[in-house]
């Protein structure tokens, strides 16, 4: 499953060089990165998701840099050189390899000896059908699946757009997953610092704790909904579903950029018919063109159900944990829960 639209390998290829040759132009220059991070481990997330579990259980003893800025799409990330070079300089490095393909090349180049890919921390699943084509008829399945072998050929080789193929990277936005990465990444942190080792172990366990608690407020929450189904732009809530019980219905599946055909839009309007179906979600760092689209023809509401890939002043709470709860909220009113 092609998970995004690609990058050029060439513009990544150039600023990986560049960053490296940064780098070692200034090689033996660790008490500059110890002065610049205050004594504490330095350590670089790829995203929210990632930076939120390293500053919850690194607390006081790391120096937490995200390579995303907030309000960007994390998927259209562009890496500067001198982000590259910080890459090679860090103590420790949190991703999630195949949501951002300008990350995980940098990272195969900058060979931080303590690198922890969340992907490999718990187990992907495949959610959906290629992203954009459901509904679509097999001839034009075809037609996509025919296009897309044409672009591997093509301009765009060397990505892997998941760790696994069609494998869905939205682990997070399931508090289960996400404590497994969480238990996952504290032994990175403990194996990279020893010395505190013990400090990372208690927050990784304070952290897993607060992810229970969310966890019991989604199955108390949802449990008596009058539907199960949930439409929304981003096919981002996979895991989400399958954790509670929902039934996620993608207006673009996983690439919220991608076009829906007209023969997914027409099976849209008879799903929300069928399911009373009250509400269709957009997200916050994407289009919600299409979303109010779909409602204004179907007469349907719409709402917010954030997939966590960035925290702005858009954003309905201050961190993941308040920002998961409003999402509760969200689906608990469109879901007609009680």
């Amino acid at each position: 499953m092609n998970v995004r639209r690609l990058i050029p390998t060439t513009a990544v290829a150039g600023a990986v060089t560049l960053g490296l040759v940064t780098l070692s132009a200034c090689s033996g220059t660790s008490d500059a990165a110890d002065q610049r991070s205050g004594g504490k481990l330095d350590v670089v997330a790829s995203f929210y998701p990632m930076q939120y579990l390293a500053e919850q259980i690194g607390g006081d003893h790391v120096s937490v840099t995200t390579l995303t800025k907030p309000g960007v799409e994390p998927h259209d990330l562009e890496l500067k050189p001198r982000q590259i070079g910080e890459l090679g300089e860090a103590d420790v490095i949190l991703y999630l390899k195949g949501i951002q393909p300008a990350v995980d090349d940098a990272i195969q180049q900058a060979g931080v000896e303590n690198t922890a890919d969340a992907a490999a921390l718990t187990t992907l699943e495949e959610h959906g059908t290629e992203a954009g084509h459901e509904g679509e008829s097999a001839e034009e399945h075809a037609q996509h699946a025919e296009h897309a072998a044409e672009e591997s050929h093509g301009g765009h080789e060397g990505h892997d757009h998941g760790s696994e193929a069609g494998a869905d990277p939205h682990i997070w936005l399931d508090p289960v997953k996400y404590a497994e990465v969480a238990k996952g990444f504290g032994n990175t942190l403990a194996k990279a610092d020893p010395a505190h080792a013990a400090d990372y172990e208690k927050n990784t366990d304070a952290l897993v704790k607060k992810l229970g608690a969310l966890d019991t407020e989604f199955r108390t929450g949802l449990k008596n909904a009058s539907t199960r189904t949930f439409i929304t732009t981003h096919s981002a809530f996979g895991y989400l579903a399958e954790r509670y019980d929902l039934e996620q219905e993608g207006i673009s599946g996983v690439d919220p950029e991608s076009e829906p055909s007209p023969a997914r839009i027409k099976e849209l309007q008879e799903i929300a018919k069928k399911d009373k179906v009250s509400t269709v979600f957009f997200e916050t760092l994407a289009s919600d063109k299409t979303a109010k689209t779909l409602a204004n023809d179907t007469g349907l509401k719409t709402d917010v159900l954030d997939p966590l890939e960035g925290i702005t002043e858009r954003s309905k709470g201050d961190d993941y944990i308040e920002v998961m709860q409003s999402n509760l909220a969200a689906l608990k009113k469109a879901l007609g829960a009680k």
